[in-house]
């Protein structure tokens, strides 16, 4: 049995592998550690509440149970909030990963860490591993000096970069783009949505599966993890729309410039899964289809 700490078990894609892990109860010993009261609804597991930016006591309770794999899915992701509170947005998303490091380091454990898409600067998607960065966020250079802590140290590391997740899980805090298009498409109100964004989003059921498949089979180093088509955000509200029977005359288009926002956001960003496919056995399916997939499970 393999004893599997998972961080920020009460999000989206916490919550998706914990759920994940706990089929296989005789391969993983599962401890969730997350702020706050377990939000999962189950109780077949080891739940910590715990703020992991207290590097003293996170690294006291790794300590005390020992886990021979750490996934860490705890992140700031809010692109804006990262740009106006650095400091903040480095704890979470910088400090605790250098935590982590120096734990597997002195007990000899797998990190499993999440990125993202915005580590590039959007001028030669869809991106390869091996593809240069240029973060345009302080999001994306957050995410850069993490994946930097783990390439430059001797631990065993997987990174699992990934772009616009979504899904839905027990006792969500927040939305994500599918739900919301969903929610605003539903109550009949128009939405304008950026037409020259590319994107290729991601099912959370997917990136668990490639957390899974990463334990499993201790794949090293960095994978991308997306669906495999590559859509404008206004192309991908307008499958939403389609995929739930709803109105997409309520959808406009819009101009990134004109949204005026915060942070920069890549224009065009995508994956090549080749790598992804090949060591992890991983076989990413179009935004269409895990669309489907979606709505069967929300039915």
């Amino acid at each position: 049995m393999k004893k599997v700490v998972v961080t920020g078990s009460n999000g989206l894609l916490g919550q998706t592998l914990v759920n994940l892990l706990l089929e296989e109860k005789e391969k993983y010993q599962v401890i969730g550690f997350s702020r706050g009261e377990n939000r999962s609804g189950r109780s077949d597991f080891d739940y910590v509440s715990i703020d992991i930016t207290d590097e003293a006591l996170f690294y006291d309770k790794l300590s005390e149970y020992k886990p021979e794999v750490i996934v860490n899915t705890a992140a700031m992701t809010n692109v804006d909030a990262c740009e106006t509170n650095k400091k903040v947005c480095d704890k979470l998303n910088v400090d605790v990963v250098r935590c982590l490091k120096n734990y597997s380091e002195e007990h000899k454990t797998h990190l499993i860490h999440i990125s993202t898409d915005f580590i590039f600067d959007g001028k030669a998607g869809p991106y390869k591993e091996t593809d240069t960065a240029n973060p345009l966020s302080y999001y994306g250079v957050s995410k850069l000096k993490s994946e930097e802590i783990l390439t430059r140290s001797t631990i065993d590391y997987t990174i699992l970069r990934t772009i616009l997740v979504y899904g839905k899980v027990y006792g969500m805090s927040r939305s994500n783009i599918v739900l919301w298009v969903k929610q605003m498409l539903e109550e009949r109100k128009e939405i304008t949505i950026v037409n020259d964004q590319f994107r290729m989003p991601t099912y959370a059921e997917d990136l668990a599966l490639a957390c899974k498949l990463s334990i499993d089979k201790k794949a090293l180093g960095i994978f991308n993890v997306s669906s495999n088509t590559l859509l404008s955000i206004y192309d991908i509200a307008q499958q939403i729309a389609e995929a739930f029977k709803l109105d997409k005359s309520l959808i406009k288009p819009i101009s990134t410039v004109t949204l005026n926002q915060t942070a920069k956001r890549p224009a065009i960003t995508g994956f090549d899964l080749s790598k992804t496919r090949e060591y992890l056995g991983l076989n990413p399916k179009s935004f269409q289809e895990d669309l489907q997939k979606f709505k069967e499970k929300l039915t």
